[in-house]
């Protein structure tokens, strides 16, 4: 097929959107994605044809890229332009297949973006940059049961719940991406309830139901997520009811998220929520301290030359504030690394809690003193059974004095935390404060125990 050349406002159009996708995403992922799409090799009614490498790189263009691309071409152009991925061996092939005369027929056909084949899936996500824990175990067990599309497995449909950003979304495209890399034949569509609403509706307006029946019937797997979100759309529920019924009838798969139980839907048919119970129903928790620093190592290690940069305070800082919604976990984390990168910083406490306020605005954001008094105070109430309400009161017993003068003593030695506001925190006259730091400075010199003691607790905070 002749190349056809390109006329310099195409040549500069082109030019400016690969800049654009340079400064907004990271080189790791520019230099992945667009480092060897070169010029289109033609351009015809408005339309860039663009070859790719493979069909990764294209659906990657199509489910992620393609409306950025769109966005940036608006600033450069007054025209309407639009956009079409091929891979060199579909052009191979079309070079083989087509005549000249029903070139070009062909060649829009095969570039023609057809959403049977558009699976709507973030490569991104898949089961192994999932981090696995007590909170999301079964689900994650589950899903990855599901993915294997083994016919001894009859879980169908599998409904996951829990609150917002636990991971539910993850573990939806990660079955579809794991099902697409063993089973390429098989079609996978992920969508959205609200979307399926729209697209219902506007189907419906324009006469066109028989093409979104034929759609979401011609697939082997279907992925919906937030099914609350389909709540009051009686139509589309009942539309909904029996694409459900026509695909497990053709045993096909179906996998459910929600940020609700099943018990908890609102304005959801009966007979829908019936058919939901009827599969497996797991959920995801929200995580404790330690697997949201095990989630935010793990997010660290995925952006590649960070790993020396965040220190153990810095991801205890992020996970004290994030911890019940991941999505948001990991936002702050970017959020901090680009902040340092911006502005030169180095990433230590006082720049993050700088760099995190405006989204902490919200989340009663800590000082770098509180955050490290709770740290300590959480730690000592556990060691020595007490609650940490007891380190604040005034009772004289030795059970709770020791472990109140021994939270002083690690305030200021090694935090060097201001006796003044040691004093403040725990509700006492500045000398009290001196007077009990003091005392365990000397009694630690000779008194074997309390050293060992005092060793024990502080590993304990190191490892917090």
């Amino acid at each position: 097929m002749k190349k056809k050349e390109l006329s310099k406002e195409e040549e500069k159009i082109w030019f400016n959107i690969l800049n654009n996708l340079s400064i907004i995403y990271s080189q790791e992922v520019f230099k992945e994605n667009f480092s060897n799409i070169g010029k289109p090799y033609k351009v015809e009614k408005g339309i860039f044809f663009i070859l790719v490498e493979n069909d990764f790189i294209k659906r990657k263009m199509y489910n992620i890229y393609l409306k950025k691309i769109e966005e940036i071409s608006r600033k450069y152009t007054n025209k309407r332009i639009s956009f079409k991925f091929t891979t060199y061996e579909e052009l191979k092939d079309l070079e083989k297949k087509c005549n000249i005369q029903h070139e070009k027929e062909k060649y829009e056909k095969i570039l023609d973006f057809n959403s049977f084949n558009n699976f709507n899936l973030d490569p991104y996500y898949s089961f192994d940059n999932f981090v696995e824990g007590e909170s999301n175990l079964f689900a994650f067990k589950m899903a990855k049961k599901i993915a294997e599309l083994e016919e001894d497995v009859k879980i169908n449909p599998l409904y996951i719940f829990g609150s917002v950003g636990l991971g539910k979304t993850h573990l939806l495209h990660s079955i579809g991406n794991y099902i697409f890399k063993k089973k390429p034949h098989k079609k996978i569509l992920y969508v959205k309830a609200d979307i399926f609403v729209e697209e219902f509706t506007n189907q419906l307006r324009s006469e066109k139901i028989e093409y979104f029946k034929n759609k979401y019937r011609n697939i082997d797997i279907l992925l919906v997520d937030d099914i609350q979100m389909m709540s009051e759309a009686k139509r589309t529920q009942v539309e909904f009811f029996k694409l459900f019924d026509f695909l497990k009838l053709n045993k096909k798969q179906i996998v459910i998220t929600s940020d609700k139980s099943v018990s908890e839907l609102n304005n959801i048919m009966e007979r829908l929520t019936n058919r939901f119970e009827a599969g497996l129903i797991v959920d995801i928790k929200k995580p404790d301290s330690k697997h949201c620093l095990d989630i935010l190592k793990k997010k660290i290690l995925s952006l590649k030359n960070q790993e020396n940069k965040f220190k153990k305070e810095i991801l205890e800082f992020i996970s004290y504030h994030f911890c019940d919604n991941i999505r948001e976990m990991e936002g702050a984390l970017l959020r901090i690394l680009n902040y340092s990168q911006i502005y030169n910083l180095e990433i230590n406490l006082k720049n993050t809690i700088e760099s995190l306020n405006p989204i902490l605005k919200n989340k009663n954001i800590i000082s770098k003193d509180k955050f490290v008094l709770d740290k300590i105070k959480k730690t000592i109430s556990e060691f020595y059974n007490i609650s940490s309400d007891d380190l604040k009161n005034k009772k004289r017993h030795n059970k709770y004095t020791l472990p109140r003068h021994i939270f002083i003593y690690l305030m200021k030695s090694c935090h060097n935390i201001s006796f003044r506001k040691i004093s403040f925190f725990l509700n006492r006259k500045y000398s009290t404060i001196l007077k009990a730091f003091k005392k365990i400075e000397r009694e630690i010199k000779n008194n074997d125990d309390l050293k060992k003691s005092i060793d024990i607790i502080l590993k304990k905070i190191n490892n917090y």
